[in-house]
């Protein structure tokens, strides 16, 4: 087994967004009680201090990640009271189920401003003071569908696509900088993720795709809180995420994440050796020398 090197967990400083529920706020409630000092953000943040309660190292922001200035702001007030930012854990998000061709353009736009351009915005808020500090961690929450798509989740997981591909560039982009960057796959875990305070479905619904999206529809609504993760387990591997000296890039969580993360490359190699003959016939021809 490897052995996984940890850093020293003493007075960390979380900014966490998204932590009125669900991961957030479970992340926040577990970095507070083992004595880290916690930013908590959310739309309205009297329903973090609802969640966690008054706490003399809780920080509780008005935070709506759409609002670039609204980031900007709380990140100020983040190194004002506790002087840095130890992680990042961009977690703010929801879902849209529904095919693609059913998903109107405000529908996509909404959920990429939050998914994906809401992270960008908290993103770039905070990096200054990590830079300047040459130390902390960017921890982006992303899904089992950032890394494989399906049925009645394709705009989803385009925005979890997005968040693995920014992930990954920031990853190779700040490691000279002393900045850690990982970005976390989880399955399906027992939250309220599959309610409607949470998950979303398309206005539109097209007939045709009753065996796809349909069934996955059906599907989602008996799985509402049957899903096999636990989320006091996945904050807990997040304290240990933060707390280790050299994070991976990615993190899968779940049993179930893993089987999809294995059955995709074991797909992908056998269609790549299928299909290897045309895939590198493209290349320039050789000029032989005369």
């Amino acid at each position: 087994m490897t052995q996984i090197s940890t850093a020293s967990s003493a007075n960390k400083v979380w900014f966490i967004t998204g932590a009125s529920r669900g991961f957030g706020a479970l992340i926040a409630r577990d970095a507070l009680r083992r004595g880290d000092s916690v930013v908590a953000t959310a739309r309205n943040p009297q329903t973090v201090i609802d969640q966690l309660g008054e706490h003399p190292q809780l920080l509780a922001l008005k935070l709506d990640v759409t609002n670039e200035a609204q980031a900007t702001d709380a990140a100020g007030e983040a190194i004002k009271r506790f002087g840095r930012i130890d992680v990042l854990v961009n977690n703010a998000g929801y879902g849209l189920i529904g095919a693609v061709e059913e998903a109107s353009a405000e529908e996509v736009r909404a959920l990429y401003d939050t998914n994906v351009f809401g992270l960008l915005h908290v993103t770039r808020a905070v990096l200054p003071a990590m830079r300047a500090a040459r130390s902390g961690h960017v921890i982006n929450i992303s899904s089992v569908g950032g890394f494989s798509s399906y049925s009645a989740w394709g705009v989803y997981c385009s925005t979890k696509f997005a968040v693995e591909g920014l992930s990954e560039a920031l990853y190779h982009e700040l490691a000279p900088l002393g900045v850690k960057v990982t970005v976390v796959e989880p399955g399906f875990f027992r939250t309220d993720f599959l309610d409607d305070s949470s998950l979303k479905s398309t206005g539109v619904r097209i007939g045709e795709y009753v065996e796809t999206v349909g069934a996955m529809r059906s599907l989602m609504a008996d799985a509402n809180h049957k899903q096999p993760g636990d989320p006091l387990k996945l904050s807990q591997a997040i304290l240990q995420l933060a707390d280790t000296a050299t994070p991976p890039q990615r993190l899968q969580l779940g049993s179930d994440t893993v089987a999809r993360l294995q059955e995709k490359h074991r797909f992908v190699e056998a269609e790549l050796a299928q299909w290897l003959s045309v895939a590198t016939s493209t290349d320039h021809d050789v000029l032989q020398a005369a």
